[in-house]
């Protein structure tokens, strides 16, 4: 099997994603039922970002993400370990680094706004990944997290994770290139924290004004932060 453990060793996790790169972005729209596009066009309106930003995207994949970013006129660069996804992504004309959320190839303080979508949960070091986020914006920069998370409502969360843990690896056998690799994807989102324990951790690693918002129900919640001036 292709898929990593949720010890998330590094090598694993980019090996697994680098088996899903190919029919990545058609199996991600097929088992969301299609609300992908929508959590992308929530992440940028929720950066606040326009000409002149310059935006990080982390955990970019094959830059669909990215693209959207950049519907706004910001200079955004795509950033992701799996060299495989990024190669999938070759035909988006944005700006792609291979690199690893825990030493990210930047200098200190270069980007206006930092962004990681459906990525922090696949980061061995949750916190010195949102460290390493904090020391690449510049004081008064933003971030956005969009991430799974936990449904609001008692019985709509029993019912999806059912469909996480039976229906949804069923479904990746016929559209994934590596159907192995979401019931990984399951494990990891039941084992995530919900929004405030998540909103805690942001804080700890040395971000100012975390909030979240919640989008369809809860599944996934989008987090933002400021860096602080000082």
């Amino acid at each position: 099997m292709n898929r990593a453990s949720l010890e998330k060793d590094p090598h694993e996790v980019a090996s697994m994603f680098d088996g899903v790169a190919r029919r990545y972005d058609l199996t991600n729209t097929v088992l969301s039922l299609g609300q992908d596009r929508f959590w992308r066009r929530a992440t940028r309106e929720a950066l606040h970002i326009g000409p002149g930003d310059k935006v990080l995207d982390l955990a970019a994949g094959t830059a669909v993400s990215t693209l959207e970013l950049a519907g706004s006129d910001a200079w955004c660069v795509a950033t992701d370990f799996s060299v495989g996804m990024l190669a999938a992504g070759a035909g988006r004309d944005v700006p792609k680094v291979a690199g690893d959320a825990t030493q990210l190839p930047f200098a200190d303080g270069v980007f206006d706004a930092v962004t990681i979508s459906f990525g922090l949960r696949n980061v061995v070091d949750h916190g010195a990944g949102l460290r390493e986020m904090a020391r690449v914006t510049r004081p008064g920069g933003r971030l956005v997290v969009c991430e799974f998370s936990t449904p609001t409502n008692a019985l709509f969360a029993t019912v999806y994770k059912e469909y996480l843990m039976q229906a949804l690896p069923r479904m990746a056998q016929a559209v994934s290139s590596n159907p192995d690799a979401y019931v990984y994807l399951a494990e990891s989102i039941r084992a995530w924290p919900d929004q405030p324990a998540l909103a805690r951790r942001i804080s700890d690693a040395g971000w100012a004004q975390v909030r979240w918002r919640n989008l369809s129900g809860g599944i996934v919640a989008l987090h933002a932060a400021t860096k602080p001036l000082t």
